[in-house]
This record gives structure tokens, sequence and C-alpha cells, in this order.
């Protein structure tokens, strides 16, 4: 039997990687002497807390039939296995960002990129009736992050 996810518990874990980047950012900022590096690590972590509160207020939005699941979970092991999944794929919480921006910008894009794979994977297992369309949401957002970083790390190339 094939798993299905709600939409509300891909917003949980769309939350969780936006918590994971914004600790990621203020780490790397800390790490630099540079004040515009440092304020550039500390609008992305700013950035990523406003996502935060995008997709919590996504989730308030989900009619009923959107939240509500679909199979039966008894002992409730779908949402920590969506957890888990994105903490060692996307701003792996133990990961400490390299010393230098060119590293910490390529770290982000990797983990934006593998954010909209994991976004793309859940999407298919929620069906459209319970809120598909609103995964596609997430996956835009992140979309423009990547566009915002590349155009950082040109800087550095």
């Amino acid at each position: 039997m094939t798993n299905e996810f709600t939409a509300s518990d891909i917003f949980d874990i769309a939350i969780e990687i936006e918590q994971n980047g914004a600790r990621f950012y203020r780490r790397a900022a800390n790490l630099m002497d540079q004040k515009n590096h440092k304020q550039f690590l500390t609008s992305l972590a700013e950035m990523e807390d406003s996502h935060e509160k995008t997709f919590s207020a996504m989730k308030k939005q989900l009619d009923g039939s959107e939240a509500a699941a679909t199979v039966f979970d008894p002992d409730n092991e779908n949402l920590p296995y969506l957890k888990a999944l994105a903490d060692t794929r996307v701003f792996f919480q133990k990961d400490e960002p390299e010393p230098s921006m060119k590293g910490i910008l390529t770290a982000a894009i990797a983990a934006e990129k593998d954010s909209i794979s994991f976004y793309l994977g859940m999407k298919e297992l929620v069906p459209e009736k319970l809120g598909r369309s609103r995964v596609q949401d997430i996956i835009r957002e992140e979309m423009g992050h990547i566009q915002l970083l590349a155009g950082k790390l040109t800087e550095f190339a």
C-alpha cells in the first residue's frame, strides 16, 4: 500500500525546512567578517522566516478535506517519516556551513534543489482533491530562492 500524504502534512514539512534554512543562514552569517556578506545571509534567514509564515498561513487556509488524512496511520508514522526525509536531505540540521560565501551559496543552492526534488516527489503522493496544487505553490517559492542565490553566486565565479 502506498502512503498518501495530505497537503497539511506537506506544509508541516515545508515549515520545518524553512526553519532549518533560517538556522543555516544565521549560522553562516555568524561566520562572516564582511558586513555585506553578513547582511545578505541574515536577509536570507529573514526570507526563510517569512516563507515559514507564508506556509503556516497557507496551511491554515486548507479546507477540511485537504487537511484530512486518507490512510489508516494508527501509529502516526507518516509525518515523522517525512520529517526524517526532509531533515536528512534539505538543510540538514547538523551541517555546518563552509566559512566562505561561495561555499555557503553553493550549499544553499544544493539544499534548495533538494527541497524542490522533495516537494515534487511528495506532490505525487498528495491526491488532487487533498491539495496537490497547493504543494506546487511551495515549489514556486523554492525556485525563487534558487534564482536569488544563483545570481549572488555569479559575483564569486
